[in-house]
């Protein structure tokens, strides 16, 4: 699969050959789905807590007696029915995480890959540096590259410069190759990346890799 690639200036220069089996597969929604239900139940700390009626404080003596008061019956003050007293079902510490087979997960990012670019969402540029952060200068890259919406900018590894310019942009995140995810892909529209960047991909989660392990 062919893409174009531009350069800061949002001029085409030059045409990439990118691989198929990362950036031309069919959509898979229940992956995807799954994938990206795991990644944010696996973000959750499961620290809320509540608690019961034996452990708030309070004395367990019976507020007044059980019959020929003309009123409901009461029990301790510890009472979930009561101001103060215990939290009936709520909830504890405990672990939300999700296991999903390795091969799944990395299905899951290849179709997003694939769906952006088969959408025309995927923008290859040959580099991206910046002598010393400047936001003004990164926002005028990102519209000459024609993002009008969110956009995920990809580096190979992460650029101090690159980071700052484009942290004060309102929907614009940068992440470094090896870092990238379903959430984040789903969240933003345009996906930027550098043809270094696009190399570090295809050998994590391409062939090459799978050839090399199978060596080993």
């Amino acid at each position: 699969m062919q893409v174009s690639v531009r350069n800061t200036l949002g001029q085409v220069v030059d045409n990439i050959e990118i691989e198929d089996n990362i950036f031309a597969l069919p959509f898979n929604q229940a992956v995807v789905h799954q994938a990206m239900v795991r990644q944010l139940a696996n973000a959750r700390l499961g620290t809320a807590n509540t608690k019961t009626r034996g452990e708030v404080s309070g004395s367990t003596r019976k507020l007044y007696p059980q019959k020929h008061t003309g009123r409901a019956r009461r029990g301790s003050r510890r009472s979930p029915l009561l101001r103060g007293g215990g939290v009936v079902f709520g909830p504890h510490p405990r672990s939300y995480r999700q296991k999903m087979p390795k091969k799944m997960r990395r299905l899951a990012l290849k179709c997003m890959l694939s769906a952006k670019a088969q959408s025309g969402e995927l923008v290859v540029v040959d580099q991206l540096e910046l002598l010393q952060p400047k936001t003004k200068e990164m926002l005028q890259i990102v519209k000459a590259l024609g993002v009008d919406s969110s956009a995920l900018i990809v580096t190979p590894e992460p650029e101090v410069n690159i980071i700052t310019s484009a942290r004060n942009l309102p929907g614009i995140k940068t992440l470094p190759a090896a870092l990238l995810n379903v959430v984040d892909l789903l969240s933003y529209k345009f996906l930027i990346i550098t043809i270094a960047g696009v190399h570090c991909i295809e050998q994590i989660w391409g062939r090459r890799l799978v050839i090399e392990n199978a060596s080993l």
